[in-house]
């Protein structure tokens, strides 16, 4: 036996493995052809261990865990073994899967709302579970729900657990579909991307969970993501995916420290770190996957690889120890055949394989991404000025910015019952050639305030100005007043599948904007090319359209057409959440790039921190609405002034396991308030982590008076946060 510590957990694993896969191959027949989705993956899980699988999207993460749990369709091909606790699963009728799910193996899915079944109270279904598999009675099974619900830290359990799916938050859904997964102490948890799309500090609190979870029950965990800081914290061992096949596994600890997969290293390359103050270009690996109909025996890699070469081409490498070239010269190939029997490095752990022919030259470069990888030059066009922040044109100046909706009831006869306070004193101030990020959660008024600027409407309350003209002296002239302040503004939304029209061209795309300001045919005709080039996409491509792009290139795209008015700022509204880490960090070197030739100011949002401390200048946080914390960001992000500040740079994770686990997580109690109420005093202090550690009389004044932004006593006054103590907000990280 042996005892692995992860983070605040301490599992203890043994040496037989829980789940045994081996071969495991998965076809889908498709009219193209038949999809390879997963060739020949082998995995060992001990009890008690934590297993993280990385890779892009369709690389066969997803599809692997399902196969383990036979929740794949009929049509589906699958060989292969997969034992748990010594017995064979692969072949087993669905009747006889369905008594081992939820009892000796359980799944936590991506999208709990459509995981949990919307017309049963998350009580019975979780007692459900506990009665099929332990054959409890009611009173028993509602008890064990009220009990897991507890545990897993969901407020008033006996009062929540007659709530359905929809009344809960997507935390909180999460957290009941983890409760349920652990309901009958089962032997193996699969959590299939269980943290995507959720804010920083729900993920976090989500992480926690699954720690108790895995604490309580003893099981082991395959935990499925594509982001690779979450696994640097959570995992004991890693297995990276690619084109259907592990491609490196190794602990986590090694794997980070010494990848020897180019693959690998690309990944981690491809990712800011919020603890990195160096802006320099990300790597973007270059490229897409490949087809997974009739590969040819080959590395899959080898068309993206930039230490590609003819045995590449011609023999796919098998997944082996790491190996050392005796009196090879540099950059001399290592074969399939000969890599299963050369000595492993110096000091590799026999559990670290990578299918690479090239791995000596890989170990040479020592994990730096940027001596594998062609990492782009941005040089400096002179397009922003380097005088002052002060001197420089401004571009967005917001203060107190004010929005509600009325809150409606009824079907037939409609009656305002009250306000939702959207945005509720948002402050803005954006100079030429100056990104802000914008962050907080989800709920915050982000969105709303982004549809303020767009909509170039008069604010309820609070002042906007627009290059130096104030909005509401602009709306008064009417549409000749708007006209032109909207050709300077435009915007990159979240999804560019949705926001891309399928029936039209790319070249039609691109043009829309021109054409809605009379831009002549010439100048079109003109324009259009010579913006698709500036995106790194081919002219010759303006004919086809939007669904035959990868997300990367549709995201240039969407890009493209942003800048076809030549707009001096842009609003990006989460430009790459939806996108691999991969061709997130192309997207991000693209907008670096036209910032610094055309001079552009972003207004970015983005609910990943490490992106706006990559990307930004300046930062602004939102919390229900209010701008809680303003200033540079190396400045706010290294010394925060506000706990809510300081509670999402904690939850944000770094992609380096010795760093992360010893980092300190300030875990934010529940969901944020409603917006249809607004508090007295700091509307914080519900979830504050330093508001519980205050005396009496300090906290009377936090419930009393509303705190206004100020800088720390006798400092800087472009850092300001509205809290009363900015000088006690260290003390919670210790």
């Amino acid at each position: 036996m042996s005892t692995i510590t992860n983070g605040s957990t301490t599992a203890t694993t043994s040496t037989e493995p829980i789940l045994r896969v081996r071969d495991l191959h998965v076809r889908f027949p498709t009219p193209r052809g038949t999809v390879h989705a997963v060739r020949g993956v082998d995995l060992d899980l001990r009890r008690g261990e934590v297993l993280g699988i990385v890779g892009e999207s369709g690389s066969g993460k997803s599809v692997t865990s399902m196969a383990v749990l036979g929740l794949l369709p009929d049509t589906t091909s699958i060989s292969g073994s997969v034992e748990l606790d010594g017995e064979e699963l692969l072949g087993r009728s669905d009747k006889q899967m369905s008594r081992l799910r939820g009892d000796k193996v359980a799944m936590v899915f991506q999208d709990p709302l459509s995981a949990f079944t919307p017309v049963y109270t998350i009580g019975d279904q979780i007692a459900e579970t506990v009665r099929l598999h332990r054959g409890a009675s009611k009173a028993e099974a509602r008890a064990r729900a009220i009990e897991l619900l507890e545990l897993v830290g969901i407020p008033e359990p006996g009062r929540r657990v007659d709530a359905f799916p929809h009344e809960f938050s997507g935390g909180m859904r999460q957290r009941a579909m983890i409760a349920m997964a652990m309901a009958n102490d089962p032997d193996v948890i699969l959590a299939d991307e269980p943290t995507t799309a959720l804010d920083v500090t729900i993920q976090a609190q989500i992480i926690e969970v699954l720690r108790t979870a895995q604490r309580e029950t003893g099981a082991a965990l395959v935990f499925v993501s594509h982001d690779l800081g979450v696994i640097a914290g959570i995992a004991d061992r890693i297995a990276v995916m690619y084109a259907g096949r592990i491609v490196e596994t190794a602990s986590a600890e090694e794997l980070f420290a010494r990848p020897r997969m180019p693959y690998t290293i690309g990944l981690i390359g491809a990712l800011p770190r919020l603890d990195a103050t160096d802006r320099s270009p990300l790597v973007p690996i270059p490229g897409s996957p490949p087809s997974l109909i009739d590969l040819p025996d080959a590395c899959p890699f080898a068309a993206r690889c930039p230490l590609v070469s003819e045995v590449c081409r011609s023999t796919e490498p098998v997944l082996a120890p790491p190996v050392i070239v005796d009196g090879a010269p540099a950059g001399a190939d290592v074969t399939a055949a000969t890599s299963a029997s050369r000595p492993a490095e110096p000091g590799t752990p026999l559990d670290h394989t990578a299918a690479c022919h090239r791995t000596a030259e890989v170990a040479a470069a020592h994990a730096d991404a940027g001596r594998i990888f062609s990492l782009p030059v941005i040089p400096d066009h002179g397009a922003v000025s380097p005088t002052a922040r002060a001197d420089r044109e401004p571009v967005v100046h917001v203060d107190g910015l004010t929005k509600t909706f009325p809150l409606v009831k009824g079907a037939v006869f409609r009656r305002k019952v009250g306000e939702v306070y959207a945005v509720d004193g948002v402050d803005l101030d954006i100079r030429r050639g100056e990104t802000l990020g914008l962050v907080g959660e989800s709920g915050s008024g982000k969105s709303t305030t982004l549809h303020q600027l767009m909509d170039l409407e008069r604010p309820e309350a609070g002042a906007v100005e627009l290059f130096g003209e104030s909005l509401a002296d602009a709306t008064a002239r009417g549409a000749a007043g708007t006209r032109a302040l909207r050709q300077r503004i435009s915007m990159v939304f979240q999804d560019p599948s949705a926001s891309l029209d399928p029936r039209m061209s790319v070249y039609d795309v691109v043009a829309e904007p021109l054409r809605a300001i009379g831009a002549p045919a010439s100048r079109i005709a003109d324009r259009v090319p010579e913006l698709l080039e500036l995106v790194g996409l081919q002219a010759a491509e303006a004919d086809r359209y939007p669904h035959e792009f990868s997300g990367g290139q549709r995201q240039r795209i969407s890009i493209a057409r942003a800048l076809a008015v030549e707009p001096d700022l842009v609003v990006l509204d989460e430009p790459v959440s939806a996108l691999d880490v991969s061709i997130q960090a192309g997207v991000l070197n693209l907008l670096a790039e036209l910032k610094a030739r055309l001079g552009l100011s972003y207004l970015f949002v983005s609910h990943d921190l490490s992106v706006i401390r990559h990307v930004a200048d300046r930062v602004s946080v939102m919390y229900l609405g209010r701008t809680v914390e303003e200033g540079a960001v190396d400045e706010v992000f290294e010394r925060p002034m506000h706990p809510y500040t300081a509670a999402l740079m904690s939850a944000v994770p770094v992609p380096d396991p010795a760093v992360e686990r010893a980092r300190k997580t300030i875990l934010l109690p529940g969901d944020p308030p409603s917006p249809t109420e607004r508090p007295t005093g700091c509307r914080f202090r519900s979830r504050c982590p330093l508001y519980s550690l205050l005396p009496e009389d300090e906290r009377r004044r936090c419930e009393q008076d509303e705190p206004e932004k100020a800088p720390r006593r006798g400092e800087d006054v472009d850092h300001r946060a509205a809290c009363h103590y900015p000088e006690k907000v260290p003390s919670i990280a210790a």
